[in-house]
């Protein structure tokens, strides 16, 4: 390392001359016209491409604040939107109960289903009306197509309702054509479908026929549509009947209640030998 030293100093001015001289030909070709154009142009190369990611930049920034502001009004709208779908459903769920319901005014009461619960076996549905509205236990629940169900419990302003497609309902049932009585059932978790018990395999049942229920009801008014006849399967003393429910259970919004219900006298009579005590799971 010394000896480098002794070389340097030794030989400085010669060094120096060298360094000179590379110095006076970059300045010789700093001079021609070529070297100075192409010196700019790789400048203007150099700051355009800056400019272009700074421009790219500013575009990143703005467009991200464009899609919060878009995004925000795509909120509002869908908000609005989802507020007037709402309504013109409930618009047109009340338009085709009003449409089609035939009943002198103040015989049903309208009330609106504010909550479900849906399950295999234990199906429940309450609505916005209880006994300030004038709801009683045992009071039929049903739509302009057929019979949903019947009032179990009530509160001020709230009822609940255990729909046809629970395994506890039962209701008394006629076909139109050829008369026959039976009992609706539902225990496949099928919300769909339900069955048709007590029917001999020797009736002349027809599938397609309409069943409403009948006089045997102790809750339900004689005529409510409840369904047809899907599938009859004869067995030795009685038949195995699917029936294909009126009601579709999963768009219910609004139902009615029946505000009238079977004579209280009539119902005396046919619970007699029970010294008029009807137990929960035997009424239909």
């Amino acid at each position: 390392m010394l000896s480098f030293f002794r070389f340097i100093a030794r030989h400085t001015a010669y060094l120096l001359f060298l360094l000179y001289c590379g110095i006076s030909l970059l300045l010789m070709q700093l001079q021609r016209k070529e070297t100075i154009d192409a010196i700019r142009t790789k400048g203007l190369a150099v700051n355009a491409s800056i400019a272009e990611q700074i421009s790219y930049f500013n575009d990143l920034v703005n467009l991200r604040e464009d899609n919060e502001h878009l995004l925000l009004q795509n909120a509002k709208l869908f908000s609005r939107v989802m507020s007037q779908e709402t309504a013109l459903r409930d618009a047109r769920s009340l338009n085709a109960i009003a449409a089609k319901d035939a009943a002198p005014n103040g015989r049903f009461l309208v009330a609106r289903i504010v909550d479900r619960r849906f399950s295999p076996t234990d199906n429940v549905l309450v609505i916005n009306s209880g006994s300030n509205q004038g709801i009683v236990k045992d009071m039929a629940v049903l739509t302009p197509d057929g019979l949903v169900g019947r009032v179990t419990t009530v509160s001020g302003n709230y009822a609940r309702v255990m729909p046809v497609i629970n395994k506890d309902f039962k209701v008394s049932v006629v076909s139109d054509s050829t008369s026959t009585l039976g009992v609706l059932s539902w225990k496949d978790g099928n919300v769909d479908m339900a069955h048709l018990e007590n029917v001999p395999a020797s009736s002349r049942i027809k599938v397609g026929e309409r069943l409403t229920t009948s006089d045997h009801s102790t809750f339900a008014l004689r005529g409510i549509p409840v369904g047809r006849v899907a599938k009859i399967s004869k067995g030795k003393l009685f038949s195995d009947i699917d029936v294909r429910l009126a009601v579709d259970f999963s768009s219910l919004s609004y139902v009615l209640v029946a505000r009238a219900m079977p004579s209280g006298e009539k119902l005396d009579i046919m619970n007699g030998d029970e010294g008029g005590k009807v137990q929960e799971q035997q009424r239909k």
